[in-house]
């Protein structure tokens, strides 16, 4: 208790010892002394400060870079950026003229000149130029797209992204590449070689969804020495759901739209020397009429090859799985397996099925006997697991 004592004395004594600090200080500035409160002139108006972003002489600058004059304490009175023609570059000055940029996107390899005038608060104006130099590509490249622009694809469709060129780069590529979707859906990357990815949600999309790509490579590099050639925009929407699953122990083909049983269909799926393969087909192009010919995917005709005209084709993979026409067959439809690969239709459901699907549907092949349909073969996206389609396969 004696030491509790102690310290509340000290700090009693601390406190007095604060206010008569305090107390002298306040006296000393309401003292009636000589003076009152000293009055200042207002300061002086200030000279602009002109700043352009580009230092004069810069090189490699991208093309993608916006070109910025900036005043601090005064206004842009004019800003003319040209290029080596002359020609004027478009741009835009904020509403307090204190910021200007280019609107219009600069070329590659081309010098331009960025000449800004501001006036500052003090009424006195200052001229800055700069003159900078945009890269120089090694080459550029364009990149196309699957589904294209205006579409509508089925619950099935991956985005794919086709470089012309090598990406070297593949984090600063997929940066490039902004998918909007609405309503929003989580999805990812994953490439399957140098200049092909894929982007993709967890399970199929949801009908009615709406998607935007929107391609932002121009001006800038995805590595060695390669820049974007041009930006693109692509819209498509997500259709009906469709989805065909085909056993290949019943020989039946079952279509359902929407959750729906709409149509049974006899077929004929590969025989056992051809087994069609088995997984998670998307329908990718169709062909009112075409020859088959098994010497494009490596079977020569004197090797049991074929070449064989049919109709109501619809392509399922790039090794030549289709849906099509083979009125030959009907006596095995539903019975038995007797085609190369392909799964063989009556003339009359293989027309249902060109008219009623569209790129992107489904097709679920089961039961057949055959191998599993690799990833890479037309869009077997599907058959990559989530977990390891999320780490990109750069």
């Amino acid at each position: 208790m004696g030491m509790w004592g102690r310290r509340g004395r000290g700090v009693v004594t601390a406190g007095i010892a604060v206010m008569l600090i305090a107390g002298c200080s306040g006296g000393g500035e309401n003292a009636g002394g000589s003076g009152g409160p000293t009055s200042s002139a207002p300061p002086p108006p200030k000279p602009v400060t002109l700043t352009l972003a580009l230092n004069n002489g810069a090189a490699d600058v991208s093309p993608g870079l916006p070109v910025i004059a900036t005043a601090a304490d005064g206004k842009l009175t004019e800003v003319k950026l040209t290029n080596p023609e002359g020609k004027v570059v478009e741009g835009k000055m904020n509403p307090e003229s204190t910021q200007w940029t280019n609107t219009e996107p600069l070329g590659y390899a081309k010098t331009y000149k960025l000449t800004a005038t501001a006036t500052g608060e003090d009424g006195k104006a200052e001229t800055k130029e700069s003159t900078f130099t945009t890269v120089k590509p090694r080459t550029l490249t364009y990149v196309s797209t699957n589904p294209q622009d205006g579409t509508t694809i089925g619950v099935g469709q991956p985005l794919a992204f086709y470089f012309d060129e090598p990406v070297a780069d593949k984090v600063a590529a997929e940066k490039m590449l902004e998918i909007t979707t609405e309503p929003k859906v989580e999805g990812a990357f994953y490439w399957f070689n140098k200049k092909e990815v894929h982007w993709r949600p967890e399970a199929f999309w949801k009908s009615g969804t709406k998607i935007t790509m929107n391609i932002k490579v121009y001006g800038k590099h995805i590595g060695d020495g390669i820049y974007g050639q041009e930006d693109r925009t692509i819209t498509t929407t997500v259709g009906d759901e469709v989805i065909h699953e085909a056993d290949g122990q019943s020989h039946q083909v079952v279509t359902k739209v929407n959750g729906q049983v709409v149509r049974t269909m006899p077929t004929s799926m590969g025989k056992p020397a051809d087994a069609t393969p088995t997984g998670t087909y998307v329908l990718m192009e169709k062909h009112s009429h075409m020859i088959m010919d098994s010497t494009t995917y490596g079977l020569a005709l004197e090797n049991g090859g074929y070449r064989t005209p049919v109709d109501w084709a619809y392509r399922m993979s790039n090794s030549g799985i289709f849906f099509h026409s083979a009125p030959w067959s009907i006596g095995d439809q539903g019975r038995r397996n007797v085609s190369h690969g392909c799964l063989n239709l009556s003339p009359e459901n293989a027309k249902w099925v060109f008219d009623n699907s569209k790129q992107g549907d489904v097709v679920i092949v089961k039961n057949s006997g055959g191998p599993v349909l690799e990833s890479w073969d037309g869009f077997g996206d599907w058959q990559v697991p989530w977990a390891t389609w999320v780490q990109g396969n750069r």
